[in-house]
């Protein structure tokens, strides 16, 4: 191919990796109360190029277990009914979260201890970020890309504790302090908004050379790594299940940082293995052998 056959290729290619980029955005909502809200949310996503894969849009437990057909989610979707139907229902946030490794919790209300907490614009980059990655890491080509996902809970009550711990970040729309008042469409327009100029300015970038970067670990994979961490501080007696206190919050929040990769998650659950044996008294094996495994029939080199 010569040099204007590539020029001309190009922005081809480049539209493709971005129509790919969208697709891997989700959009979860909580215990969603109102079917109108769901359909709302449902034209939202779609003014900003979202929802073109099914599943796009996740509803955890909604109150109204038919809500995709509801008349209200109907209407209010005015035009958008073909993301509300794509839209998953499923009973629980780990399965919503599955395959995401990135995932953004929407919440105002401060936290002791959870997720570091950044602006939506700095957020919806860092989301950018982890979509181009997961393209086009080494990895990649024999990995399918990990989703990012946006998290908004309840229209009352938000979104319980457990649920923003499991998440990578928060953040928060800075509205008028007075008179914060944004119902759920609203909220996911916004973060719509700006996950959709993260990406087009992501286009206009010039490629940079970053080094190497690994397949980034998925939602459950991280909590996996949690449990089987867990498993191996209350072995050799570090950790008290009787009295946790905020260890384990303080780790995930340690962890939640630093952006962890797959190969990272099977190196903390080898250690884990070995403090799980070495608290039983049982024979940890070889000394060189640093092998961890990650529970899944994979092990990884240290």
């Amino acid at each position: 191919m010569d040099t204007s056959e590539q020029a001309n290729a190009a922005p081809g290619a480049q539209q493709a990796a971005l129509d790919a980029a969208f697709a891997r955005v989700r959009f979860v909502l909580v215990e969603t109360s109102h079917p109108g809200n769901v359909g709302s949310v449902a034209r939202a996503i779609k003014t900003m190029g979202f929802g073109g894969r099914a599943g796009t849009l996740v509803l955890v437990s909604p109150r109204e277990p038919a809500v995709r057909e509801h008349p209200e989610a109907v209407a209010l979707a005015s035009g958008a009914d073909d993301v509300l139907r794509a839209a998953r229902v499923v009973d629980d946030l780990e399965t919503a979260l599955a395959g995401a490794s990135y995932t953004v919790a929407m919440t105002a209300r401060q936290r002791e201890f959870g997720p570091p907490r950044l602006l939506p614009r700095e957020a919806t980059a860092k989301a950018s970020e982890h979509l181009l990655a997961g393209a086009s890491g080494i990895e990649a080509e024999t990995a399918e890309p990990a989703d990012i996902a946006f998290v908004f809970g309840n229209e009352r009550f938000g979104l319980p504790n457990e649920a923003v711990d499991r998440c990578s970040v928060v953040t928060h729309i800075p509205a008028n302090p007075a008179y914060a008042s944004l119902n759920l469409a609203q909220a996911v327009q916004l973060v719509a908004y700006e996950m959709r100029l993260a990406l087009l300015q992501e286009r206009a970038a010039p490629p940079s050379d970053i080094g190497y970067a690994g397949q980034a670990a998925t939602a459950e994979q991280i909590e996996a790594m949690f449990a089987h961490l867990q498993q191996g501080l209350e072995a050799i007696g570090f950790l008290d299940p009787a009295h946790p206190k905020k260890l384990m919050p303080r780790l995930r929040r340690l962890f939640a940082r630093s952006g962890l990769e797959q190969e990272e998650v099977n190196l903390l659950r080898g250690i884990a293995k070995q403090m799980t044996l070495a608290g039983r008294g049982s024979p940890s094996g070889d000394p060189s052998d640093h092998r961890g495994d990650d529970r899944s029939g994979h092990t990884t080199e240290t």
